[in-house]
């Protein structure tokens, strides 16, 4: 029999607040995180967005960084959420040197790389000046995090968009089924650059006002800024260490409909697919599953794409359902991790978080949940989706 996977301690940092009582608050609260750009050296003031609400300054001064760390906000903001989920889970030094660390980015050091690529430019490549380049790589950021935590038994670096921390949690499950080993510390980072808020403008789905997910007259994204690990382990180790674990993750799926660069297929082939392949490696029926924490962004074609297929699952039943990007802003390559531990606390203290900003339906019966409510929830389908139809579902459940 295949080990099961026990989720033993989780950690977080998003437009929310630092650490999970600050989430819980905020989600039972309907409190959004998005708002004003403050941190970010961009023109586009315009954009609202889901800033953790931390300078550089202040991150470097919460953790005593030194430098490059307290020039890494990706970096930073991974350690504080890390540090939570390891606190969390209890791990010891040596649970820790037996782990593997799995984090999700895209972005990685490139905030840092906006602020000294012209004088790197300017100068010959073989210059002092070009060494601050590496810390652009998106490895070198969860190596960074990684000497914050402990040493640790392997470091592995998942980069597919906006399903990158998800993909880094289905890694981490992979490597307990399969012995590799025991524990594995699992998530993403992910901050907000000039890079990542041009290149999403330069494509038309950034919205100019506070998303609506689901919502018919929907026009885009919020970008957003976060971190969020989760402590993957199996039964015996658990076990042996007299922890508790708060959720299982019961199944997951991914599938790449390569159907476009950017774009979802209109059926919601990826989706279906990888929702279908959490669900059978659950041994769940979809009417097992009480809540769909959507991906959700809030674009015109995500959104249709993602009740597509969820209508092909569901029909017109669909279970509850919402999109907590319009809390976090979407977190992007951080989104599957940091709504992964949304998820968690939603079997824990039994609610649905409300789909806020949303009032007029995109089909009759795709109603979202308006208001955030107490709810029985056993089993929840986390969805996250990345460029290129890279699509990833997890399913999260009570342990019986």
């Amino acid at each position: 029999m295949a080990e099961r996977v026990l989720i033993t301690g989780y950690g977080i940092i998003s437009a929310l607040g630092a650490g999970i009582e600050a989430t819980l608050d905020a989600l039972k609260t309907e409190r959004s995180g998005i708002d004003c750009v403050k941190y970010l050296e961009t023109n586009h003031r315009e954009l609202p967005v889901g800033e953790v609400k931390y300078s550089n300054a202040k991150l470097a001064k919460l953790l005593n960084a030194k430098y490059p760390v307290s020039e890494l906000r990706t970096v930073m903001l991974g350690i504080i959420a890390a540090k939570e989920a390891v606190t969390s889970a209890k791990l010891s030094e040596d649970d820790i040197r037996n782990a593997a660390l799995i984090s999700g980015t895209t972005v990685g050091g490139m905030d840092f790389t906006e602020k000294h690529f012209n004088e790197v430019l300017e100068r010959e490549a073989d210059t002092l000046e070009t060494e601050k380049m590496k810390y652009n790589d998106c490895g070198c950021s969860t190596e960074l995090i990684a000497d914050a935590i402990g040493k640790v038994k392997m470091i592995t670096t998942s980069s597919t968009a906006c399903s990158s921390a998800a993909n880094a949690i289905i890694l981490g499950a992979n490597l307990i089924k399969s012995g590799v080993v025991d524990i594995a510390i699992v998530g993403g980072s992910e901050a907000l650059t000039r890079f990542h808020l041009n290149g999403f403008n330069t494509l038309m789905i950034l919205d100019k006002s506070r998303c609506r997910p689901f919502d018919e007259t929907r026009t885009g994204i919020n970008l957003g800024e976060g971190a969020a690990y989760l402590i993957l382990e199996n039964e015996k180790s658990a076990h042996r260490r007299g922890i508790k674990a708060l959720a299982e993750l019961k199944g997951y799926g991914n599938a790449c409909d390569a159907f476009h660069q950017t774009a979802s297929s209109d059926n919601g082939e990826g989706a279906y697919r990888a929702m279908s392949q959490a669900l059978m490696m659950a041994q769940l029926k979809p009417t097992d599953i009480d809540y769909i924490n959507a991906h959700g962004t809030g674009t015109p074609n995500n959104d249709r794409s993602e009740l597509a297929a969820m209508e092909r699952i569901w029909g017109a039943s669909l279970p509850k359902f919402s999109s907590t990007k319009a809390f976090t802003g979407h977190t992007t390559s951080a989104s599957g991790a940091i709504e992964s531990v949304i998820s968690i606390l939603c079997l824990q203290h039994k609610f649905a978080p409300a789909n806020i900003g949303w009032e007029s339906p995109i089909k009759d019966f795709a109603v979202p949940v308006t208001q955030t409510s107490t709810a029985e929830i056993k089993n929840i389908i986390n969805n996250s989706f990345g460029f290129g139809g890279n699509d990833s579902s997890l399913i999260f459940s009570n342990i019986n």
